[in-house]
């Protein structure tokens, strides 16, 4: 009947629903996990629970390796900068182009490099009273632990892989021309029949 209302069934609103509550436990329980294992700075794992739960399980598995890697290698060379050099935006700048370097060496793709830059800018540019190299290891545990509670909940409660809402809308009754590459909001209309010579004036 036109002006019902729809359940959420049918617009969509329980996939959005599942999503969600899927996302904050998995970010809640990265908290906990975190916490119990009196990390400084807990809040990295959800973070990383959340970046990782938004994929499917095989993205997830590329995503979360790529990440472990990025952190682990941004982890190692922290500790070794930040033993042998003072903290200065040119030590900095060195490290993140040295990481570049090293980077395919560990078959790590730019994804990794990202992550391995952002290690770097946390442990190299942000003060702190002790030393860095426990810094570099709080960081990547927070990562690691991130990284499992995403994969262990991509487990045992996946992601439905359905259209999305916005590409559902998108996809109305328009034709596409695919000699042209162009949309038709309305079918053209029909070729006008050749005038019979009793249609003639």
């Amino acid at each position: 009947m036109a002006g019902e209302r729809q359940g959420p069934a049918e617009w969509g609103g329980w996939i959005i629903l599942v999503h969600s509550a899927r996302t904050a436990v998995a970010a809640v329980a990265s908290v906990l996990v975190a916490r119990l294992f009196r990390l400084p700075e807990a809040y990295w794992a959800p973070i990383t629970t959340i970046v990782i739960t938004q994929s499917s399980l095989g993205a997830a598995l590329k995503v979360s390796w790529q990440r472990f890697v990025g952190t682990g290698l941004g982890a190692v060379l922290d500790a070794i900068v930040a033993s042998h050099f003072e903290r200065h935006v040119l030590v900095f700048g060195a490290s993140v182009f040295f990481l570049g370097l090293i980077c395919p060496l560990a078959l790590a793709d730019r994804s990794a490099y990202r992550f391995g830059g952002i290690t770097l800018a946390i442990v190299l540019l942000i003060p702190r009273a002790g030393p860095a190299w426990e810094t570099a290891f709080h960081r990547f545990a927070e990562v690691s632990i991130g990284i499992g509670v995403a994969l262990i909940l991509t487990l045992i409660w996946p992601e439905r892989e359905d259209t999305p809402l916005a590409e559902q809308v998108s996809d109305s009754p328009r034709k596409t021309n695919g000699d042209q590459g162009k949309v038709n909001e309305f079918p053209p209309s029909p070729a006008t029949p050749p005038a019979t010579a009793d249609d003639r004036p």
